[in-house]
């Protein structure tokens, strides 16, 4: 009788696993946000468009290998401008003044691209990973355009291998306390019996 009221510690255990892959599965996707974003503008196209970037890292920890998240971005002058994410080492090269104004052109830290820029139609998709990013954005050539709207949506889930992990340990927990509550070896003991 002991051993069945304890099965109930592995069976909420993993009861409360298999909703969390449930969950997962689903995944989570907080509201869009909109923001106005300014361009640097591209009057002379012999010299290159210059580009903007943030002036401070978005910092990705390595527990997010965890987590798969998503994050896409639209703007809404893609004749015009362009958004685009790089790795933090372009700040080596680029490092932008102040006011987020480098001196480069795109083709100076395409070796850092992560995703968007110039060839991008209007709208990225960048999947964090462990890291340090910036955004960066310029005008394209011929452009006065000062600042353009930037929408944001986010989808967050847990990442395939955190995901197959957690079914597992689902499957194994409540397999356990199945077995300690009902064990296998009584139930067919008491059908030859019968």
């Amino acid at each position: 009788m002991m051993v069945r009221v304890l099965s109930v510690l592995p069976m909420i255990v993993g009861l409360l696993c298999a909703t969390i892959l449930i969950v997962s599965i689903f995944g989570y996707s907080p509201p869009d946000s909109g923001t106005e974003v300014p361009i640097i503008p591209c009057t002379d196209s012999d010299v290159g468009c210059n580009v903007g970037m943030t002036q401070d890292d978005i910092d990705v920890p390595p527990a997010f290998i965890l987590l798969d998240i998503s994050l896409e971005v639209e703007w809404n002058e893609p004749d015009r401008a362009w958004l685009g994410v790089v790795d933090s080492k372009a700040v080596d090269e680029c490092p932008p003044d102040s006011n987020g104004l480098t001196q480069c052109s795109w083709e100076d830290m395409v070796d850092h691209k992560v995703a968007g820029g110039p060839d991008s139609d209007g709208s990225l998709v960048f999947t964090m990973g462990p890291g340090e990013y910036r955004f960066v954005t310029a005008g394209k050539d011929g452009s006065s355009l000062d600042s353009q709207l930037v929408t944001m949506s986010a989808s967050i889930h847990l990442s395939n291998v955190a995901e197959i992990s957690l079914a597992a340990v689902s499957v194994l927990l409540l397999a356990g306390a199945g077995e300690m509550a009902f064990p296998i070896r009584n139930l067919l003991n008491r059908f030859k019996d019968a």
